[in-house]
């Protein structure tokens, strides 16, 4: 059973009229107990559940020092191409903007990578456009040795591969996969998604499944907040993280909460995300899986990743760009969208330690 048959259990739950129901007990009896069942979990991302948040977040903060201590791992993106194939209604690199297209040459990656390593980070995610022409599996096997020469950790954010790909772009040397389901409600997905490889819901929902059997390190899932409403992309890739750590205890499973940032073209987001409902989403996830990596990225002010760090945070991009070899680049050019915490790595670094936590840069070597 893949979790498109889970998901589809759900297919007729009415989360709307659940919620709806959610009393006081159900949120308080959900927060005091130490196992959490899906329903649980879904009292938690309740409306009701958003006066108490402050037990939750509490006990947020008591689990996730329990299981991680004090440390927050940082890492930056490197965008090397923008060349794609689908035309996602929200996104900045879809193939209806007309914005310049480019992919990195190896020397251009190099400058990158010695420019993203002098500011200390250790650990790099690899993203791509969806385009397996531009950006074939021998060019991101080069691109991967390439990192692995200036950086610790490699996670890769690229189009969908098969399971002997994934297991080629492993023993070149990447360590983890990052992957956004964008929305887990099938009928919205497929108008978002009408063309492209993407527009296929299942291939792109079982991705994990396949990178899990090809024994990537890390696997890490989430929803783009705002294309839908907030419980039930919430709910679903909470079950789905729990999923893939339950079928694949060897990896460490991770959830990001990416919530609609300004983009190229005129999609608007269907829902705002308030930033009280973000943090009611990091403390839902980390009681309902007291062992999960969450992390928060650029898109969200420095104000807020600052708040968010005590509540469960555990890995936080740092001076990131979504321009394609941005960190290089002398002319600005259009980014995937617009980050919101411009800080130097040294600035979140020093955020970092004034809430008594420990900046890491690395998080494990293999010998």
């Amino acid at each position: 059973m893949t979790f498109y048959d889970i998901k589809q259990q759900y297919d007729t739950f009415d989360f709307e009229n659940y919620i709806a129901k959610v009393s006081d007990i159900m949120v308080k009896d959900s927060i005091r107990k130490e196992i959490l069942n899906n329903m649980d979990f879904l009292n938690l991302l309740s409306p009701k559940a958003l006066s108490y948040i402050e037990e939750m977040a509490q006990k947020a903060h008591e689990i996730s020092v329990k299981h991680f201590g004090k440390g927050i791992l940082l890492y930056a993106p490197l965008y090397v191409s923008n060349f794609c194939i689908n035309n996602c209604a929200y996104c900045g690199f879809s193939t209806k903007n007309k914005i310049k297209r480019r992919v990195l040459s190896f020397e251009e990656i190099e400058e990158n990578c010695k420019i993203v390593s002098d500011y200390g980070i250790r650990h790099i995610l690899l993203v791509t456009g969806e385009s397996s022409v531009k950006t074939p599996l021998s060019y991101l096997k080069k691109c991967v040795e390439m990192l692995k020469k200036y950086f610790n950790g490699v996670d890769v954010e690229i189009y969908p591969l098969n399971e002997s790909e994934y297991r080629e772009l492993a023993d070149a040397g990447a360590d983890g996969l990052t992957i956004y389901q964008e929305t887990y409600n099938e009928q919205l997905y497929k108008l978002l998604h009408t063309k492209g490889a993407k527009s296929d819901y299942k291939y792109r929902l079982e991705t994990c499944e396949r990178a899990g059997r090809a024994n990537y390190r890390n696997l890490n899932v989430g929803a783009l907040l705002g294309l839908n409403d907030f419980v039930s992309e919430v709910f679903f890739a909470g079950i789905h993280a729990k999923y893939l750590q339950r079928n694949f205890p060897s990896a460490e499973i991770g959830m990001s909460f990416p919530r609609f940032r300004p983009a190229v073209g005129a999609y608007k987001p269907k829902i705002i995300i308030s930033d009280k409902n973000l943090i009611q989403a990091v403390c839902a996830v980390r009681l309902f899986i007291n062992r999960i990596n969450i992390t928060v990225s650029t898109r969200e002010s420095g104000e807020l990743r600052n708040n968010l760090i005590p509540l469960g945070i555990t890995k936080m991009s740092a001076a990131s760009s979504t321009e394609v070899g941005g960190y290089a680049e002398k002319e600005r050019s259009i980014g995937q969208f617009k980050i919101n915490d411009t800080a130097t790595v040294d600035e979140v670094k020093r955020m970092i330690y004034q809430k008594n936590y420990q900046p890491l840069m690395k998080d494990w070597t293999i010998l």
